[in-house]
């Protein structure tokens, strides 16, 4: 594994620098952990989806009652805004591979950020609406260069800071691309 070499400019304090490596040893548990329990993860999801599905078809004699359908769908919203497919938790094999190794890191922020701008503008050229949101960039994706370079490389690329949904660099950046008037 390699170490960080060079420093990479902070946004407002250390929790938007690169974050420390973490141990060789308790990474590669949570990826044998993460190869056994993550497709058990998925399973229970599935069948909690399936479970709301089944449900709603029976519950479907229920519509009758005033509010019954927008706070069932209000549930159904809220756990998937909950559920991570990716849980903190979880280590992938890239990311074993790579602790550390800023470069790394730097890249999947870059084409990260990238396809969302080819898509905007994509947009703006025909113009159509953006893509949807939200555009969430997880500790996952820039643990190796810390928030702040995901920041900087969004604003070289015409994003910022999302107002409405605020960022943790510890957990996620949120941002957003200014609207454009035609």
């Amino acid at each position: 594994m390699q170490r960080r070499e060079d420093p990479i400019p902070v946004h407002h304090d250390a929790s938007w620098g690169p974050l420390p490596p973490r141990s060789a040893f308790w990474l590669l548990i949570r990826f044998v952990l993460t190869v056994l329990l993550l497709p058990l993860w998925w399973a229970l999801i599935v069948v909690i989806f399936l479970g709301f599905i089944a449900f709603g078809i029976v519950a479907e004699i229920l519509t009758v009652i005033p509010g019954f359908e927008k706070g069932f769908l209000g549930l159904i919203d809220k756990f998937g805004d909950s559920v991570a497919v990716w849980p903190a938790w979880c280590v992938t094999l890239p990311e074993l591979r790579h602790e550390g190794d800023a470069a790394f890191y730097r890249a999947r922020v870059d084409n990260r950020i990238a396809a969302w701008t080819s898509k905007e503008l994509a947009a703006q050229k025909a113009k159509k609406a953006p893509p949807p949101g939200p555009y969430d960039v997880c500790v996952r994706a820039y643990r190796g260069v810390g928030a702040g370079y995901v920041l900087e490389a969004a604003r070289a690329r015409g994003w910022e800071l999302s107002h409405d949904r605020p960022s943790d660099p510890l957990r996620v950046v949120r941002l957003r691309r200014p609207p454009v008037t035609f």
